[in-house]
């Protein structure tokens, strides 16, 4: 039997196969084209993930780019269920085989039982019969290779594209989390909004996810620079404008600060011995956003408390869902279904 963990988020799909990793990272949207036939609007499916994203900002003016989930929702339950049958067709799983695969769904801290019955209809829709949940935070934290105790607190904040999970658990369960919507996108819609007012130059969403990458930072004296293109927001002419890490600096830290708000106040509410477990083992860090250049060490300066950070944050939370689903007795204990 295939046994999968399948992170779908925002931005990004993600699914781990235990004994052979990482099979695929993808975009998680479609290229949409609207038409009409017999009278009726009717939708047909140019692209899929990556290709699908590559065709932001330059597709015909009936076709839009479209996310399936979105702020940790499935948003579009019938396009979810054709992007994730495309995602299993690529790593040879088609309805035949999916039939007979283990399952692994993440879903955010403090999902609903109705978000559980849209992956579960999710599911059915790509032949899938057996599935199970766990939490973000709890296949962040494994994600790290770290050993979840059964009375030793752990805290974990995981910032995803839209959504950053923030949690203390053990593996007797959560004891105090919640998600907020804000993450790595949230950057990227200021800055577009930023130098689109300050600067009068306007670019499109990929090339402000490219430039959070290449020179976003949280190190005051970084001189990273780069030059993108895009248009002048009078004229509509073609235009480039370098760009430097000082000029991103103060969009990044006001999110940051912003996200470390709801970490403190989680860790606030803690009772004083969970608060002093978290003290002495640190913050466990996942995310994309986390390989920012100065972030983790400006969150440990920011909450005073030392900072964990795994060799790929932004595969750790589906690594950590294969540790779970590859242990029975740990599936017991941190599965939700």
């Amino acid at each position: 039997m295939k046994k999968l963990v399948i992170d779908f988020g925002s931005a990004t799909t993600k699914i781990y196969m235990p004994g052979s990793g990482v099979v695929l990272t993808e975009a998680t949207c479609l290229a949409v084209e609207e038409y009409e036939e017999m009278g009726e609007k009717k939708l047909g499916i140019k692209a899929y993930g990556d290709k699908a994203r590559a065709l932001a900002g330059r597709s015909a003016v009936n076709t839009k780019i479209v996310n399936p989930v979105f702020e940790g929702d499935i948003v579009h339950e019938n396009l979810a269920a054709h992007l994730l049958s495309y995602f299993l067709e690529k790593i040879e799983i088609p309805p035949r085989k999916a039939r007979h695969a283990e399952v692994m769904f993440i879903i955010p801290c403090g999902a609903k039982e109705e978000l559980k019955a849209k992956y579960a209809r999710l599911a059915d829709a790509c032949g899938i019969e057996m599935i199970h949940f766990t939490l973000t935070p709890y296949a962040a934290v494994l994600g790290h290779n770290v050993v979840i105790g059964e009375s030793t607190p752990i805290f974990s904040v995981d910032i995803g594209a839209t959504i950053t999970n923030i949690a203390a658990f053990s593996q007797d369960g959560m004891i105090s989390g919640l998600n907020i919507n804000l993450g790595g996108s949230n950057i990227d819609v200021h800055l577009i909004d930023e130098l689109a007012e300050e600067s009068n130059f306007k670019i499109g969403a990929l090339t402000a996810e490219r430039l959070k990458n290449s020179v976003g930072s949280l190190l005051h004296d970084d001189n990273k620079m780069m030059v993108v293109d895009g248009r002048d927001v009078e004229t509509g002419a073609p235009a480039s404008l370098a760009v430097n890490s000082g000029q991103i600096l103060p969009i990044v830290t006001a999110y940051i600060d912003k996200i470390l708000e709801y970490v403190q106040l989680v860790i606030s509410k803690l009772l004083p011995d969970v608060a002093s477990a978290v003290m002495r083992g640190g913050i466990y860090l996942t995310g994309g956003v986390i390989k920012m250049d100065g972030l983790p060490e400006y969150i440990e300066s920011r909450l005073g408390i030392q900072v964990n950070v795994p060799e790929e944050p932004q595969l750790a939370t589906v690594i950590g869902g294969g540790a779970i689903l590859s242990d029975y007795e740990l599936c017991e204990r941190l599965s939700t279904d």
